[in-house]
């Protein structure tokens, strides 16, 4: 016998399935938000959600248009009613596929045989009372065999996580141009990218999807290549009142190494909550599917503000070389060099640095000896 859903996600939906049917009498209709999808030749993956707004007012979702942006508080991209169990219907490269949005509005289909080349296309997501929405996907070559997968809270973009109140006004109170990029690391990605050929770059982060416009926002500002974000809901699940962040990061990372197992990723996180121990057991499980760790070593005064203690959260990680710290300036800054290992070890390579600035010779001296 199936297992009934978790009460609160069955209170969750009943809720906004009468809440939606009353707003439609009032004029409400369906608005499509497309996030961006990823895939292999043979395999797509679109993702976006349908939500409820006013008729004809399309600003109540968020947009990439600089003058939306310019003054939207955060708190205004989590205040949309999400359409539920709509039929939606996606068209790739000459494929259709239909669908129907989950308790949330959520949209997350697979498209088989879709015929797209590598490279960057938009796919159609249709609903019959909403406007026809362009979602931009990536798809990656056969031959493609380096990625990097980000985090991206206090990896490169400072938000103090999970100190609750304080991330509780990064992203309700301030708006897109209020928030700090950490130094360097944007910089840094671009010139990894450069130096291989159409490799991808994923944001893999336990944060909301309902930041993902403001988060695509921030990084076109801040020079950041574009690429795919996985990011989580924060409402109740079929077991239990919340997701679990570290979950949501293992899954990703293992639907990756299934999707592209040709690829050794880049993993790059910090050291305020558990990256270390996550990217340490992918690497123990998937060996072959990671190149090299990168940790942004948070401070003292944002070790405080992250987790309440001035070390760091995770103290070891078993698979990955332990570090051969050495105190050296540049530009200020402390960095962390570790030894590369014998061919004949198993063991990850991982480096460490205060941030972008740190680890650019340190992972340029690694990509180099690996490539």
């Amino acid at each position: 016998m199936r297992q009934r859903p978790f009460l609160a996600a069955r209170v969750e939906k009943q809720f906004n399935r009468r809440l939606g049917a009353s707003l439609r009498r009032l004029g409400w209709s369906d608005t499509i938000i497309g996030y961006t999808g990823y895939g292999s030749t043979s395999r797509l993956r679109v993702l976006g959600r349908v939500v409820l707004t006013r008729h004809g007012r399309q600003d109540q979702v968020p947009s990439t248009r600089e003058d939306s942006w310019a003054g939207r508080r955060g708190w205004r991209n989590f205040v949309n009613l999400p359409a539920v169990n709509r039929p939606v219907t996606v068209e790739a490269g000459g494929c259709t596929s239909n669908a129907m949005t989950d308790r949330d509005g959520y949209i997350d289909v697979t498209i088989s045989q879709h015929h797209l080349s590598p490279g960057w296309h938009l796919v159609r997501i249709i609903s019959h009372d909403a406007t026809v929405t362009q979602a931009p996907v990536l798809i990656i070559g056969d031959d493609t065999d380096f990625g990097i997968i980000s985090d991206i809270d206090d990896t490169i973009i400072t938000s103090y996580l999970p100190r609750m109140m304080i991330a509780a006004y990064n992203t309700f109170v301030l708006t897109e141009s209020a928030r700090t990029a950490v130094p360097g690391m944007a910089a840094l990605y671009r010139r990894i990218l450069r130096n291989h050929d159409r490799a991808p770059i994923f944001y893999l982060s336990t944060g909301s999807w309902g930041t993902q416009p403001f988060l695509e926002r921030f990084l076109g500002r801040h020079g950041y290549p574009a690429g795919p974000m996985l990011l989580t809901d924060w409402g109740p699940t079929n077991s239990g009142w919340f997701r679990s962040g570290p979950d949501h990061k293992r899954i990703s990372l293992i639907n990756l190494a299934r999707d592209f197992p040709n690829i050794r990723w880049l993993l790059i996180g910090d050291d305020g909550q558990h990256d270390p121990a996550i990217y340490g057991e992918f690497a123990k499980n998937y060996p072959d599917n990671v190149v090299a760790i990168a940790i942004r070593e948070l401070p003292m005064v944002e070790q405080i503000l992250a987790h309440g203690s001035p070390g760091q959260l995770d103290q070891s990680v078993a698979v990955a070389r332990p570090l051969k710290r050495q105190s050296a300036r540049r530009s200020g800054r402390t960095k962390a060099i570790a030894s590369r290992p014998s061919p004949s070890s198993s063991q990850t390579p991982m480096v460490a640095g205060a941030d972008g600035f740190a680890l650019n010779p340190l992972l340029a001296d690694l990509l180099h000896q690996d490539g």
